[in-house]
């Protein structure tokens, strides 16, 4: 049994503990650390917009002529037959227009690529608009180099190869009439103009698709062997012969 003097210094001796010193925990950053970083900007500038990453893929060259300014019925004109990126659209056919709308006005001292340049991105709507104002910023400064990367977007690689290949294997129909033959093949042609093919090639591969009738027709027109011609007078003969849209057979023989 613990009596009340025995209590009183167990209390005593209990008190005398030293206390453990604990290193208080900082939970503020010194003043030093949150200062911001010194910027010498003026006000004035500090409120400015940013101008960075605005800039077009397309540079056009600085024009220094007098009174250049594009017309309004130009504009129009361009605007008129838009290229929007659908599979079925031809780039070929786009850019092939666009140079014959552009060609048609003639300013002086202004480069005609210049001209280009300004009025391309207007001849393009939806997805081609979109890929143009994705391509990098100042990244296309003449017109070949534009040419180049739509064609590539919008002509790939392996569309070129397909054409190809339909243009080697080309054969007539059977109900396939002289004429429409020629039109079609010169249709596949159009369609992927860097086919790669030389004249005398493509002039082979057409003669070579008929069926006998016409190869003997074409044979006679020449006075013997067709592809012994020149490729330029194989095309007046192919030329003579297709005016006749709905003979199969008929003789055309060109005077020598």
């Amino acid at each position: 049994m613990r009596t009340r003097s025995q209590s009183r210094n167990s209390n005593h001796q209990q008190q005398q503990v030293p206390p453990t010193f604990v290193e208080p925990f900082n939970l503020v950053e010194p003043i030093e650390n949150l200062a911001p970083p010194v910027d010498n900007r003026t006000m004035a500038q500090l409120l400015e917009a940013p101008t960075e990453g605005y800039e077009d893929a397309i540079v056009v060259p600085e024009i220094t002529a007098d009174n250049f300014e594009l017309k309004h019925g130009l504009l129009t004109l361009v605007q008129n037959k838009q290229f929007f990126g659908h599979d079925k659209e031809d780039p070929h056919a786009h850019i092939r227009y666009f140079n014959k709308i552009t060609s048609t006005m003639k300013f002086p001292n202004v480069p005609s690529t210049s001209v280009k340049l300004m009025l391309f991105p207007f001849s393009l709507e939806g997805a081609a608009r979109i890929w143009l104002e994705k391509e990098p910023p100042r990244s296309i400064l003449t017109w070949d180099d534009l040419v180049s990367k739509f064609i590539n977007k919008f002509f790939p690689p392996s569309k070129t190869t397909n054409l190809r290949n339909e243009i080697t294997r080309f054969q007539q129909r059977f109900d396939e009439t002289f004429y429409e033959a020629w039109d079609r093949f010169n249709d596949l042609l159009r369609a992927c103009p860097h086919h790669g093919f030389s004249e005398l090639h493509q002039l082979d591969t057409f003669y070579n698709a008929l069926n006998s009738n016409d190869q003997d027709s074409l044979n006679s027109a020449a006075g013997g062997n067709f592809l012994d011609k020149m490729p330029r007078d194989c095309l007046r003969i192919i030329e003579s012969k297709s005016k006749v849209r709905n003979s199969r057979n008929k003789l055309v023989v060109l005077p020598k």
